[in-house]
């Protein structure tokens, strides 16, 4: 990060992973403000403007990080979305991971008002954001990829050109499918290793040694060895980006039957285990164990 940039970027969804990205973007330069929709804010550092479109009325840039279509349309679009607010030729990053037909009707809209539009989903959760060590996942023309390198770089280590608006949006959902569905065999394999009768440190143990187990996975299955489900990527947002690829997959006659059986146990898992860690769902999977007399 030895560059220094200038401009304002308006984040639309200042939440958990967002005020990571945003105290990164400011250490290079950037002044940063934020809209919350429920005017909550992350630090004493960054304005938190009443609406989108005041917002986007003083940024350069807008960063949008919100959960899910429906946060993304009620951001911006009426009177008081970022689309009215925003300046011509505004660039607009997208890094919310959405379905592939918002992406599309968003960019449309944004084009409409004149607004660049760039597709960014992230890859890695708030470990990786804390430290500026996100993969960028992006779509966009090779004109706006330029443009939006400066905040690129300064969020994430790589950026991975996908292709044209939208290609982000879809290999995000491929990357979490993997995420997802992995984890749910890793959480299926433990569930047996326990009724089996195997003593319950010793098979995590060995599973943290082993080739076969994610970097990812293996950090997840360490914070579940301790009971530890606070929340780096929430299972209510797992479950949401699980049913995104569902859905995508069924317009593409795609074969999927692995990722439909994790989204059913994320789903499942969401109902107790909204807001804690996707990988409560290892916990909630021990839950049903067998006890075994001690031998």
């Amino acid at each position: 990060m030895n560059q220094r940039n200038s401009g304002t970027i308006g984040f639309i969804g200042y939440g958990a992973m967002g005020s990571l990205m945003g105290r990164n973007l400011r250490k290079t330069g950037y002044g940063v403000c934020a809209y919350t929709p429920s005017g909550r804010k992350q630090d004493e550092e960054t304005p938190v403007e009443t609406s989108a479109c005041r917002l986007a009325e003083k940024a350069d840039i807008l960063i949008l990080c919100v959960p899910n279509d429906a946060a993304i349309f009620a951001s911006a679009e009426g009177e008081d979305g970022f689309l009215i607010g925003a300046r011509s030729n505004t660039l607009v990053i997208n890094c919310s991971t959405i379905s592939p037909e918002a992406t599309d009707r968003l960019q449309q809209l944004a084009e409409k008002r004149g607004l660049r539009f760039v597709d960014a989903p992230m890859s890695g959760s708030t470990p990786e954001a804390e430290k500026g060590e996100l993969v960028m996942l992006v779509g966009a023309s090779e004109q706006d990829l330029a443009a939006a390198a400066p905040v690129l770089d300064a969020i994430g280590k790589l950026t991975i050109h996908a292709g044209d608006v939208g290609a982000g949006t879809r290999l995000k959902l491929v990357i979490n499918g993997i995420m997802g569905a992995t984890l749910n065999v890793i959480a299926e394999a433990v569930g047996y290793g326990l009724d089996s009768g195997l003593n319950r440190d010793m098979l995590y143990d060995a599973l943290s040694q082993v080739a076969v187990i994610s970097p990812h996975h293996k950090r997840k299955l360490g914070a579940a060895q301790q009971g530890d489900f606070s929340p780096q990527f929430p299972t209510r947002l797992m479950s949401k980006d699980m049913g995104l690829l569902i859905s995508a997959a069924r317009s593409t006659h795609s074969f999927c039957p692995a990722i439909a059986v994790a989204d059913q146990a994320l789903a499942l898992s969401g109902k107790r285990h909204a807001n804690d860690d996707y990988s409560a769902l290892l916990g909630a999977i021990e839950k049903s164990v067998v006890k075994h007399d001690s031998r």
